[in-house]
């Protein structure tokens, strides 16, 4: 059976209902999956994996967050070869630029998204929330 991550780190409560959807999706798709907040995950978990969603919030500037998230993905990035991957999160303000540059970091160290990146402003409504299941649908194949 495939095993997937649901990988986030959330500060009002947004992103996690997204990672808990996009959970939802991995499992109504038959994989195992193991939804875990972004200071809990390192690169030894990644051998038994063979999806990972990331999830965090725009930040600041429209950044990633910077204390437990951003210092996690720089040391997990560059070892993503190989493995389904996607991208989610939420914003209150900007237009997803945070997205985007996120989306452009991956595609410069080689890693290739298996579906379009889900954003919603605030918290996800029914649309983001099934857009969120399917992006867990796609990571776990």
């Amino acid at each position: 059976m495939a095993k997937a991550a649901v990988v986030y780190w959330s500060g009002t409560g947004n992103t996690a209902q997204m990672a808990q959807a996009v959970a939802e999706g991995v499992k109504s798709a038959g994989a195992e999956c193991e939804l875990i907040q972004a200071s809990e995950f390192d690169e030894s978990m990644l051998p038994s994996l063979s999806g990972i969603a990331f999830g965090c919030p725009a930040m600041g500037a429209e950044q990633l967050e910077e204390t437990e998230f951003e210092p996690m993905w720089e040391a997990v990035s560059g070892k993503l070869g190989g493995k389904r991957v996607a991208l989610f999160g939420s914003y209150g303000w900007g237009d997803g630029e945070w997205m985007r540059t996120w989306e452009s970091a991956c595609a410069d160290n080689g890693i290739s998204l298996v579906c379009e990146s889900v954003i919603c402003a605030d918290a996800p409504d029914e649309g983001a929330a099934a857009e969120c299941r399917n992006l867990g649908a796609a990571i776990a194949k």
